[in-house]
């Protein structure tokens, strides 16, 4: 068996998918099915049963025959807010869950690939998997560092296989749940097929109108990832999951109005309250998941934007 938690968000349920593609039904999603809008994101996926999240980790934590059967866990689910400035709420969700996880994991014997994010790295301008780069900006990114900080502490003692990745800018299909933390491609879709122009912020931290770079990667790249460590279960670590190349959100912006044929970009102020506490600039180091013999190409936006918004409107 193999279990996603947050199997009906983003990533999550674009993982359920793709095992479902390579003739995996065996899957128990984890979630808070409360959220209602997230199911549609699973509606084309076989999967054993939908588990919420809280009575799943007692029942692993209260019965120790409970998952016996399970290869790997997938463990995507978090709060992703990186607007939330709840610092106990954060922590309980993305740290302490975490924690709890891997433990259950460690006395099943099943693997643990988790979802890490580039936040760890705040405003650097250096991208790589080393204590030395990493400075968060907000109770996000200090979540997800902690436990990285936690997995690097334990990694020499586990007989299991641990991987985390931490994501750089992720689009794709299946984020429509996502409201204000979507990627940028589908505000700009929804800003086009609406019948207004596309939006960026103007310059910020010496970058000129929407020049800020970001290193964006499709989803299906970034799932493609983790179905690889999945097959390569001596892989062990934290790694950098992104293209290795910045783009600039002018050229996200350009990809979508190229697709739709019309519109022109549009500069709004830079918002107070983001300043000291927004990336830039940010392009994986992916050297660390090379070297673990990962060699798949990555789409740039020219390519991966025009596929997701295909799937987008055969799905409206």
């Amino acid at each position: 068996m193999i279990i996603v938690t947050g199997g009906a968000g983003f990533i999550g349920s674009n993982i359920v998918k793709a095992l479902n593609e390579c003739g995996r039904e065996d899957v128990l999603i984890v979630d808070e099915p409360g959220e209602a809008e997230k199911l549609a994101n699973i509606a084309d996926c076989a999967y054993i049963d939908l588990v919420d999240k809280d009575e799943f980790v007692v029942m692993l934590e209260g019965d120790r025959s409970y998952g016996r059967e399970t290869g790997v866990v997938f463990h995507e689910g978090a709060c992703s807010s990186t607007t939330e400035w709840d610092a106990r709420y954060m922590l309980a969700n993305n740290y302490e869950y975490s924690k709890r996880l891997l433990h259950c994991c460690m006395e099943r014997g099943a693997a643990f690939l988790y979802a890490s994010s580039a936040s760890v790295y705040g405003d650097g301008d250096v991208f790589r998997e080393s204590c030395e780069y990493e400075a968060p900006l907000n109770i996000y990114g200090y979540s997800k560092f902690l436990f990285d900080q936690y997995v690097r502490h334990i990694l020499p003692q586990v007989e299991i296989q641990v991987a985390g990745f931490r994501y750089f800018n992720v689009y794709g299909p299946r984020e429509q749940h996502k409201g204000s933390m979507a990627s940028v491609a589908s505000h700009l879709n929804d800003q086009l097929t609406a019948g207004g122009n596309p939006r960026l912020f103007a310059g910020s931290d010496g970058y000129a109108d929407g020049e800020q770079r970001r290193d964006f990667i499709h989803v299906d790249d970034a799932v493609a990832v983790n179905l690889w460590f999945m097959e390569h279960p001596d892989r062990c670590g934290i790694f950098n999951v992104g293209t290795g190349h910045c783009q600039s959100f002018n050229q996200v912006a350009q990809a979508v109005t190229d697709w739709h044929g019309r519109g022109e970009v549009e500069y709004i102020p830079f918002p107070d309250h983001l300043h000291g506490c927004y990336q830039s600039y940010t392009e994986a180091d992916i050297s660390a998941l090379r070297a673990a013999g990962y060699s798949a190409p990555f789409m740039p936006v020219e390519a991966g934007v025009p596929r997701y918004l295909d799937w987008l409107h055969r799905h409206d």
